[in-house]
């Protein structure tokens, strides 16, 4: 095969990879549509609130594992002496499966937000990054009860991380790619936020319960 086409061929297979959704082929052996209840959308937060916290982290260690799959296969059978080097299949693969996610071939292009399967292709391409990210969002999370605004603030330190490590070109283009397109799938989530509409996550409030508790 030929370099060129090895490379397509590898980008091609991580975007059906990333079109297997797990929320909707794990809520298909259980016989429910998660697209059908709550927000309609095929992630993991809608998952938790469809059918529960277990299934929930079901979904998401498998759109974790499709991200890390997709990402490693191309890092792994990355055509040598190319332009492209194995790094930047990696990068393109990671997107690639992303994309497969958010409008996944065999879902009718109706998937989810990508979150999950970035952070796949994160833990692969640079594990490192996904610690304080982890911790960007649950600080948030924790704070306001928002899964959208916390991943949405998890997705805007990724470039600043990448910038302040000075990063490579590749890895820091990726990485403003990557906090751009969150933004861009979560903007219906911020714009519930300015009407106030958006669903919050009480329970999941521990530091602003914490804060207030100090404040008596």
């Amino acid at each position: 095969m030929s370099p060129h086409l090895l490379t397509a061929s590898l980008l091609l297979s991580a975007y059906l990879l990333g079109s297997v959704s797990g929320s909707l082929l794990l809520g298909r052996l259980r016989g429910v549509d998660i697209r059908q209840h709550g927000s309609g959308n095929a992630g993991g937060t809608n998952a938790f609130r469809t059918l529960g916290w277990k299934f929930a982290l079901a979904v998401a260690a498998f759109d974790i594992g499709k991200g890390v799959l997709a990402t490693w296969l191309a890092l792994r059978l990355a055509p040598v002496g190319q332009p492209l080097d194995a790094a930047a299949h990696g990068y393109l693969a990671a997107t690639a499966a992303i994309l497969g996610h958010v409008w996944p071939l065999w879902h009718g292009f109706r998937g989810g937000k990508g979150a999950a399967t970035a952070v796949g292709g994160l833990l692969v391409l640079w594990p490192l990054a996904v610690p304080p990210l982890l911790l960007a969002w649950v600080l948030v999370l924790t704070a306001t009860g928002y899964v959208g605004l916390a991943t949405v603030v998890a997705g805007a330190c990724l470039p600043l991380l990448a910038w302040w490590s000075d990063a490579e070109p590749a890895r820091l283009w990726f990485c403003i790619g990557i906090g751009l397109y969150l933004l861009f799938t979560h903007r219906g989530n911020l714009q519930r936020l300015r009407e106030g509409t958006e669903s919050r996550f009480e329970r999941a409030r521990l530091l602003h319960r914490l804060v207030r508790g100090q404040q008596r």
